[in-house]
């Protein structure tokens, strides 16, 4: 089967890998003019990982591992939780790693067929008949197949198609987020951080070779302008807070600060419409707040390589891929878009240390596929 993947991100690049894999022809078309390595660093939880493992990407190498989240006020830097994480790998054998997203990409593209990845060609528009589907680029160009998947992100032109429009909408937060190297214990331990306060929470995750993955979360309206310099900004709403969170701003820059708006959608049904398929955030756009959205990406990718190859024929896989996945999904957008782990992180804090831990296990489970497998 012929097919076309737009987007070479996380979600675009393994459902690639999986489907030449399983002997499709495949091409994946990506707007930029190269692997795209902006995203700061992703939490590679073990569904994460798992799928990675059946896709043959290692990673091994990647990052850093993370054995415990430990929740702390951000005024005095007293701990309040901490999540043994390090439960699930035990039950499940996959470890849970923080990496920097580039070197994930870099990783994933690695070994691919030359000319797989197509740069510099930015979909515009996909058409399709009951035998075909076209995919329009800006530059004029087509490309037919027996099967478009879109994984273009929450800005997907291919869902368009699907859904109608864009039904997604603002979850009312934002991330400033930065992969920095700071002199700091956490930046060389196994733990990491979940800090809160009435200014809003940061999150410090080790990253590798001295990297810290830091993030701010806060309230924010869509219509406010950015402030003039970021940094400041921090530091003004965040200056005052404990260790390693000073060390942290003092090594921030406005040059290299990522800015997320978080949006949200109810996960609906109908995730394809004849031979074009949706996967990842544009299928299922989420708030980061529970770090699966790269992992739930990786899900898909890995669902929809099964049920094609299970069901033997494009319309039954396709269907087969939606019910694997949807329950995971929705469960995960339903948590995801409350921003619990940044407006409720006061009652996560009055959890025992052991009933959170074994919950986290648990919900790996609940919002996977590969792990239930």
């Amino acid at each position: 089967m012929k097919v076309v993947v737009i987007g070479a991100g996380v979600g675009g690049l393994a459902v690639t890998r999986a489907l030449i894999a399983d002997g499709h022809e495949v091409s994946c078309h990506e707007r930029a003019d190269a692997l795209r390595t902006s995203g700061s660093a992703i939490t590679l939880w073990s569904n994460g990982t798992a799928v990675l493992h059946a896709l043959g990407v290692a990673y091994d190498d990647l990052g850093a591992p993370i054995d415990v989240l430990r929740m702390q006020r951000g005024n005095d830097g007293r701990p309040l939780t901490d999540v043994d994480v390090a439960q699930a790998v035990a039950r499940y054998g996959f470890p849970h790693r923080s990496t920097p997203r580039r070197d994930l990409i870099r990783r994933m593209a690695d070994g691919l067929p030359d000319g797989t990845v197509r740069f510099g060609q930015r979909a515009v528009g996909v058409e399709q008949e009951p035998d075909v589907a076209e995919v329009r680029f800006a530059d004029g160009s087509t490309v037919a197949a027996d099967l478009v998947i879109g994984a273009d992100g929450s800005r997907s032109v291919v869902r368009d198609l699907v859904y109608g429009g864009d039904p997604t909408r603002s979850a009312g937060w934002a991330t400033w987020q930065g992969l920095t190297e700071v002199d700091v214990e956490t930046a060389r331990s196994r733990i990491g951080l979940m800090i809160i306060g009435p200014e809003g929470m940061c999150g410090l995750l080790p990253a590798g070779n001295g990297l810290l993955q830091w993030w701010f979360d806060r309230p924010w309206d869509p219509a406010a302008p950015q402030p003039p310099s970021v940094t400041a900004m921090l530091k003004e709403r965040y200056g005052h807070w404990a260790s390693p969170v000073v060390e942290t701003l003092a090594a921030a820059d406005d040059e290299h600060i990522e800015f997320f708006a978080h949006r949200r959608q109810k996960v609906r049904r109908g995730w394809s419409r004849g031979r074009v398929v949706l996967l990842g955030d544009a299928a299922h756009t989420m708030p980061p707040t529970v770090a699966q959205g790269a992992n739930q990406a990786l899900e898909d990718a890995w669902a929809l390589a099964r049920g094609l190859r299970t069901t033997g024929d494009m319309a039954a896989g396709l269907a087969e891929y939606e019910r694997s996945r949807i329950k995971g999904a929705r469960l995960t957008q339903r948590v995801a878009g409350s921003e619990m782990t940044d407006k409720h992180s006061r009652r996560l804090a009055r959890i025992p240390d052991p009933l959170i831990s074994r919950f986290h296990t648990r919900w790996l489970r609940m919002v996977s596929t590969i792990l239930n497998e």
